[in-house]
């Protein structure tokens, strides 16, 4: 049984701690409840918007409309062999929990997601990454409900068509899938530990770890991130703001001529993709405050609320640092976040 609550304040759940307010609010604890919902005329009658732990969003004033929260938990154990395990998890579950979950039992393959905020059902519609790993890598399958008819879905690994911060659950399902469990796909055994961001590679030498396993990685990325990244329970912010750019060799060469030292990953097909905080910085914003908005002074990725901002406030500064970006480099920044408007969701 689900409760509808009128016009309910989503400041404490969302990480920039934006003071809107649903004009609807329902918190799912079961599959059922989302079954009843459907056949509500509170959901018949209104446009929803599905949110997961508001670590990824951009309230721009109130939503006028239905707001649906999965709190569904639960982690169990699939299938096991000697090599490798499939563990499912549950929307609701806090993905950090997961990552926790998992390496304390020695699964590897999410150790390098650990401390990323958000929950489970929210990692593959962002295909969620970082130090060179991405959730996309270990999905088996993700399942749910199409809000449109009620019916079950599920999507194999490839056919959620992972990309870069990118999925079908972004595109062709965006806002009509509610994601209800995620199973994932992680190795027992001849797991190969990542280690190739300098970051990582600095913090294990500072623990004087040699030869690391999934533990010391997970408590490498877990120094790196606090001591980079604000925590949003004290500072509000949503991680990473814009997308990390990827532009031809042709034009990498060309800035590479004026900027020799430009940080940058060759990728395939003869493109280059280029740090956004690096752009950002170079063009004067880390760590500059706007009014209530600013740049945090330790990672040029994050947008901060110095305390009361507006959605409007945040989007304004992102608009600043794009135009910068594009007049210096000639590249356009791609934003991360969904920035979440009246009565529809635009992704920017």
């Amino acid at each position: 049984m689900f409760t509808v609550h009128p016009s309910f304040s989503l400041r404490d759940l969302n990480t920039f701690h934006l003071d809107a307010q649903a004009q609807y609010f329902v918190r799912l604890q079961h599959l059922q409840d989302l079954e009843d919902l459907l056949e509500s005329e509170v959901y018949k009658d209104n446009v929803s918007l599905i949110l997961g732990g508001g670590s990824n969003v951009v309230f721009v004033g109130n939503y006028e409309g239905l707001v649906i929260q999965s709190a569904m938990k639960g982690i169990e154990l699939v299938e096991e062999s000697d090599e490798e395990v499939l563990v499912r998890a549950a929307a609701g579950e806090s993905w950090d929990d997961l990552v926790a979950y998992c390496v304390v039992r020695n699964w590897g393959g999410l150790e390098n997601l650990s401390l990323i905020p958000g929950t489970v059902g929210a990692a593959p519609i962002q295909n969620i990454g970082a130090y060179g790993m991405e959730v996309g890598e270990c999905i088996e399958w993700v399942e749910g409900i199409d809000l449109r008819d009620g019916s079950y879905h599920s999507f194999t690994g490839r056919e959620c068509e992972f990309g870069y911060r990118d999925s079908i659950f972004k595109r062709r399902w965006k806002n009509i899938f509610f994601i209800s469990s995620v199973t994932l796909r992680l190795r027992k055994k001849n797991h190969q530990i990542r280690v190739a961001y300098g970051a990582i590679q600095q913090t294990l030498q500072a623990m004087n770890c040699t030869t690391p396993g999934i533990d010391n990685i997970r408590a490498a990325v877990i120094s790196i991130r606090k001591e980079k990244l604000p925590d949003p329970a004290i500072t509000g912010n949503a991680g990473s703001f814009f997308k990390n750019p990827v532009v031809t060799s042709s034009l990498f060469a060309e800035l590479q001529e004026q900027y020799p030292h430009i940080p940058h990953f060759i990728l395939d097909n003869q493109l280059v993709k280029v740090p956004a905080a690096w752009l950002i910085e170079q063009c004067g914003w880390k760590g500059k405050i706007s009014g209530r908005v600013g740049v945090h002074p330790q990672q040029a990725l994050v947008l901060i609320n110095c305390g009361g901002a507006t959605g409007s406030e945040i989007i304004s500064l992102a608009e600043n640092i794009q135009t910068s970006v594009r007049e210096k480099f000639g590249i356009a920044l791609m934003m991360e976040v969904n920035v979440i408007s009246s009565q529809r969701d635009v992704q920017l």
